[in-house]
């Protein structure tokens, strides 16, 4: 791919930059000002080409790194790719996007999910408990939701922000979606509190494990 296509892109996005969005943005972990209704229509325009996606992703750039995580194709990307991508990027966006976008589309899903599950490093591990809890919901067979279970007890409550996060979310799914470890998971959650007090705007579903798997069972009648 030419790099002036690289090139073109990125001035496309520097042009997108508003001041007061990177601000914004920066606050959250993310060194760019583009709205991201506007950074989703330079990707379409690109078109999907994941040699593109790649010299993208090397420029460094966030909101490269971002168009290029929705032009990629996750099956053309190899574990070792997803897993170099994973850690050379210091933006939360990217980060949820590589985990939602790539990680849980690839084929190599499950193989990045047991590389990453006990990785030094707690961002790799918060990508291994989001696919985890992919696994909860959709193909359970396999796991052991005890031993699942019996980690998120010890870690939950110390762990980094992103990894907790994460975790909760499978402690939740568990509690949804296997009735039979829905009270031990509802009195785990009550008695670690991770999340009780999060801030929720009305209408919005609590990320408290115990109020998210009461509301979550309400809808599914």
């Amino acid at each position: 791919m030419p790099t002036s296509t690289v090139n073109d892109i990125l001035a496309e996005l520097a042009a997108l930059e508003d001041a007061k969005a990177r601000a914004v943005n920066e606050r959250h972990g993310d060194a760019h000002g583009v709205n991201l209704s506007k950074l989703r229509g330079v990707a379409k325009r690109a078109g999907l080409s994941t040699d593109l996606a790649r010299s993208l992703w090397a420029t460094g750039d966030v909101a490269g790194q971002l168009v290029a995580l929705l032009i990629a194709k996750p099956r053309e990307l190899s574990t070792s790719e997803i897993d170099g991508m994973l850690r050379s990027t210091h933006s939360a966006k990217a980060h949820d996007w590589l985990v939602n976008y790539i990680a849980k589309k690839s084929p190599l899903a499950e193989e990045l999910r047991l590389g990453w599950m006990d990785d030094p490093d707690a961002d790799a591990r918060a990508a291994a408990w989001s696919l985890t809890s992919v696994r909860v919901q959709k193909s359970p067979g396999g796991l052991d939701l005890d031993a699942l279970l019996d980690r998120i007890e010890r870690q939950l409550r110390d762990a980094p922000s992103r990894e907790q996060w994460a975790m909760n979310e499978t402690l939740a799914y568990i509690g949804i979606h296997h009735p039979a470890l829905r009270e031990r998971a509802v009195a785990m959650g009550e008695r670690l509190q991770v999340l009780a007090d999060y801030p929720v705007p009305p209408n919005c579903t609590s990320p408290f494990a115990p109020a998210w798997i009461a509301e979550m069972v309400r809808r599914q009648g």
